[in-house]
């Protein structure tokens, strides 16, 4: 099923767009399509990869806290 999206733009901002997809010989509604998909991987990437290194801290914090209290009992 599609949806129609509707917003409002500049006149400078629509005829850029136009210029653009005219240059790569696609229609604006394909231009625009394609421009929010690659919008939308590189918002889904960042969101991975900032879960990632918040992952990867509190691994490395909870590694820290574990060697350090073996050490402690250690000496």
């Amino acid at each position: 099923m599609a949806i129609n999206f509707s917003f409002q733009a500049t006149s400078d901002f629509a005829e850029h767009t136009q210029s653009c997809a005219n240059m790569i010989g696609l229609k604006n509604s394909d231009y625009v399509r394609e421009a929010v998909r690659e919008k939308n991987e590189r918002v889904i990437a960042d969101h991975i990869t900032m879960l990632s290194r918040k992952l990867s801290a509190k691994h490395h914090s909870f590694n820290e806290a574990i060697v350090n209290s073996l050490q402690d009992g250690v000496a």
